[in-house]
């Protein structure tokens, strides 16, 4: 979609489903203000060439995993996945749910 109202429900919202809205933006720090400015912040994703670009992305996108050069629902198992924000507390993944389902208990000798 295109021309979607920001004060739109789905242009301020999660949405799990194949949706794309379209903004124009014209430079990479009203890019990252844009997409800083939601209560939400799963994934990202970002498509440069430039490294300098991708890092100060990096850096200031507020979200839970950024991908350069794929979509934001890019991800293997082992990677943890988690959100910022309203997006979630905590990452899941192999070795993030056995932490969490794991009690640690510190044992101490004084022989």
């Amino acid at each position: 979609m295109k021309d979607v109202p920001k004060t739109c429900r789905l242009g301020h919202e999660e949405v799990f489903g194949p949706v794309v809205i379209l903004y124009k933006i014209d430079n990479l720090d009203e890019a990252i203000k844009e997409a800083n400015d939601v209560v939400y912040g799963l994934h990202a994703g970002i498509f440069t060439s430039n490294l300098n670009t991708a890092f100060k992305a990096i850096k200031e996108i507020d979200v839970g995993g950024i991908m350069i050069n794929d979509s934001s629902d890019y991800r293997i198992d082992g990677m943890p996945f988690g959100g910022v924000k309203n997006s979630g507390l905590g990452r899941e993944g192999i070795k993030f749910s056995l932490q969490e389902m794991t009690e640690p208990k510190v044992v101490c000798f004084n022989l």
